[in-house]
């Protein structure tokens, strides 16, 4: 009896041995489970990043690291960006805001060109890419980093789908710190507003808008259909003036011809050229005469603000940008709303930032040099 009791004892503490090893298997491999977040990136490929990020690094999405600093609420895990990104930070309210990103690496990378061991010296737990840019996709993943690609055109040039994509993505990586929900809401209350306005508007009393993405003395580049601009004009309810050009991706140089047979209504200057309303008003770029186009008859020509970025492209500023642009085109129906303390109400409740009277004008009142460091 003694035997089998102590072959019973035997094989109970075996199998409660056994089951330890299990359970601390199972515990150890949860535990590496949760040590990275899987993901479909917007070029539709599965990528694991870790859990822990601690530096970042963004590759030819120019806008990309104004939107993360703002996401996060810092820019300290910002270890590399695009000069051009970097330029805008410098130029506009982001370097205010999170001084650090100032100290953020750009050698590694200009426009099209990616040194990837100057990016490996900078031991990114994780880079955003521009989705679709195989290259750069191949380099990232033999290299062995981390790399999620985000798209700028998979919404047809949507600023605000776009935006908000981009804001699901990075409250995927960064569940803790999710704002989806509130950047969709205050997104879709704008859009709305907007939309419920412009709504009883007549064809003929509709504007044309001309975008002028860049102007110098050289060329004069619009936004066709396929492009940001696009979204913009529809949006408040508008027409654009370029829509006739329907590449893809349809930045497109055009003359002064064209310009004065689509007579725009209203014209906005993007922060991707140094030309100011004033330009257009004396005739001081190229030689070209101006005076005969509505949009300067009226005085209805409007430098885009340079809030966190540049805000022709997707951004933290867009639905901020949407009610801005609105006003500007129909400021009678937009009469009641005090822009400024609608940036100052976003900037607090989106993002936790507290901008001063000053910021606010500063980001509405750009200035010409601010264009500067684009190609750096």
């Amino acid at each position: 009896m003694r035997k089998i009791l102590s072959l019973f004892l035997c094989l109970t503490l075996l199998m409660t041995l056994l089951a330890g090893c299990s359970g601390s298997e199972t515990s150890s491999s949860s535990q590496q489970e949760s040590e990275t977040i899987t993901v479909v990136d917007h070029g539709g490929i599965t990528v694991e990043v870790p859990k822990q990020i601690d530096r970042i690094a963004v590759v030819g999405i120019l806008p990309f690291p104004s939107v993360l600093a703002m996401y996060l609420g810092s820019a300290e895990k910002i270890v590399g960006m695009p000069p051009a990104s970097m330029s805008a930070a410098e130029m506009g309210l982001l370097g205010e805001i999170f001084p650090e990103i100032l100290n953020a690496e750009t050698g590694y990378t200009n426009g099209s060109d990616l040194n990837i061991e100057e990016l490996m010296k900078l031991e990114p737990d994780v880079v955003f890419y521009l989705a679709g840019n195989t290259q750069w996709q191949t380099a990232l993943e033999g290299a062995g980093i981390p790399a999620v690609g985000i798209s700028t055109g998979k919404w047809d040039y949507d600023v605000l789908e776009t935006f908000e994509n981009w804001i699901q993505i990075l409250s995927q990586i960064f569940p803790e710190q999710s704002k989806t929900e509130k950047v969709t809401a205050y997104s879709q209350e704008v859009y709305d507003t907007i939309q419920e306005r412009v709504s009883g508007l007549k064809e003929e009393e509709k504007k044309d808008i001309l975008f002028l993405y860049q102007y110098d003395d050289k060329q004069i580049i619009t936004s066709g259909k396929h492009f940001f601009g696009q979204f913009w004009c529809d949006a408040v309810g508008g027409r654009n003036a370029a829509e006739e050009i329907e590449a893809e991706n349809s930045t497109a140089v055009i003359n002064m011809e064209q310009i004065l047979a689509w007579d725009p209504d209203v014209v906005f200057l993007t922060n991707f050229t140094a030309a100011m309303p004033e330009d257009l008003y004396t005739n001081a770029i190229g030689g070209q005469d101006w005076s005969t186009v509505q949009a300067v008859k009226n005085q209805e020509v409007y430098k885009m603000p340079l809030g966190s970025y540049r805000s022709f492209t997707p951004g933290a500023d867009t639905p901020v940008t949407l009610l801005w642009m609105a006003q500007k085109v129909y400021p009678d129906l937009f009469a009641d709303i005090d822009l400024e303390q609608e940036v100052k109400d976003y900037y607090k409740e989106i993002y936790g930032v507290e901008l001063t009277d000053e910021q606010v004008q500063k980001m509405y009142n750009p200035e010409s040099h601010q264009a500067e460091g684009l190609l750096r």
